[in-house]
């Protein structure tokens, strides 16, 4: 009986204490706060004052899961139940079994329950705990650009702090973040983004929230910008993205150059992290010219004009004129000529034929090396069809009619390459 009354008086105490500043401070909001004090407003502040007791020493066992049990029927009484029957809280389980069960809470979860307490806002803002959902939702769109644009951002926004004044709202705002009478308060500091702001700049969690909000617009790629249009098919171009949490889809700022500079409801899968480092305004340096075969995938660097930013596009590589497209007697690369030497060391009946055309095929490796690029989305005719470049000497070449091509990069990854396929136009493009 001693204990309960305990318990009361420091929560009536606790609640005069708070109401006196709020009333001093937000008169205008006493009519909003009122509202709150329903049942369940009693039983989250009896939650919260129980956790503040429990992490400084003061045990309730039995008591505090038999006294509140009815209280807490609709909100938590099954976990509850578990621990009556040995006499301990939530708090109570060691560190390890604590872990194991927040990791199972989602997002919304976690930032619930973070605001229960002080030691449960440590756990559940971790980045421990939101690695897993980093990775699940973000880890396919978000790359090592994002990663630098995001280390950006949060410096250029504590800048912005310390010039408006740092301590965003004082005294007042220290009393409304208290938890529960955040549940009065809360929606307005969300707006002014103050929730996130007592959060580390490598928090995982402010990442994820403000990627989950929009807030943050990261670098990525775009397949097939404008949704398909004729002039970008089988194309990927950089862009900054913004998620829309209400449609699941995003939104991309393109460069200022082009067509047009935004667009909207691009979903999931015409996203991609850029697979290199190379800025879209910078020529890729190919290294793989030596290597590429007919048949070979890859993409290519492209933009209309030296002002625009390039754009990767997708093709396959073709055989030479001179080539009879046979697979055994492909005079494309140096390993045609290689076929044909083998051939002639150990087959007696070697014929001239064959040999003059050998010949013919080192001579036009030595004096020509150039690799033909297939882009067979457009038709035969089309001037967009084949693309000839040299492997002794390439560069960005074009003009301002057919555009500039740049570097070169195979493609190895059969993910890669199905991903490109599966956006294959349902039409020939001209």
């Amino acid at each position: 009986m001693i204990l309960i009354v305990f318990v009361l008086s420091s929560m009536l105490i606790f609640l005069l204490s708070c109401f006196s500043f709020i009333i001093v401070f937000k008169s205008s909001n006493l009519y909003e706060m009122v509202r709150f004090l329903t049942p369940n407003f009693w039983i989250q502040l009896s939650k919260s004052f129980l956790c503040y007791i429990s992490r400084r020493g003061i045990k309730f066992g039995v008591f505090e899961v038999g006294f509140f049990k009815p209280m807490l029927k609709n909100h938590a009484s099954i976990e509850l139940s578990k621990l009556d029957d040995v006499g301990m809280s939530l708090l109570d389980l060691h560190d390890l079994a604590l872990d194991l069960i927040l990791e199972q809470l989602s997002p919304a979860e976690l930032c619930s329950l973070a605001g229960v307490c002080t030691y449960l806002r440590g756990k559940c803002r971790s980045n421990h705990m939101w690695e897993k959902h980093m990775e699940k939702k973000w880890g396919r769109v978000i790359g090592n650009a994002a990663l630098r644009e995001w280390h950006w951002y949060m410096a250029n926004n504590k800048r912005k702090c310390s010039l408006s004044g740092g301590d965003n709202g004082g005294i007042f705002y220290s009393i409304c973040s208290l938890w529960p009478l955040s549940l009065v308060f809360r929606p307005k500091l969300e707006r002014r983004s103050e929730i996130k702001g007592d959060l580390p700049p490598d928090s995982i969690m402010a990442w994820y929230l403000s990627l989950e909000t929009g807030e943050f617009w990261f670098p990525a790629q775009v397949y097939n910008r404008e949704n398909g249009h004729d002039g970008f098919m089988l194309s990927c171009y950089d862009a900054k993205i913004s998620y829309n949490l209400k449609t699941d889809s995003f939104q991309a700022r393109y460069s200022p150059h082009g067509r047009r500079t935004i667009e909207e409801n691009i979903s999931w899968s015409r996203l991609r992290t850029p697979p290199i480092e190379t800025p879209p305004y910078n020529l890729h340096i190919s290294d793989c010219l030596d290597d590429l075969r007919p048949g070979d995938h890859f993409e290519i660097q492209w933009r209309r004009n030296k002002a625009y930013p390039y754009g990767w596009w997708y093709g396959v590589i073709g055989h030479l004129e001179s080539c009879s497209v046979n697979e055994n007697h492909c005079i494309c690369h140096d390993s045609g000529a290689q076929q044909y030497v083998e051939y002639g060391a150990f087959s007696p009946d070697l014929s001239w034929k064959m040999l003059r055309e050998y010949f013919i095929g080192v001579l036009w490796i030595l004096h020509d090396e150039t690799v033909i690029m297939e882009f067979n989305q457009y038709a035969p005719e089309s001037r967009w069809r084949r693309k000839k470049v040299s492997r002794m000497n390439h560069r960005e070449e074009g003009n301002e009619a057919d555009g500039f091509y740049g570097g070169i990069r195979k493609l190895y990854s059969k993910q890669e390459i199905s991903m490109w396929k599966s956006l294959w136009p349902t039409k020939v493009l001209n």
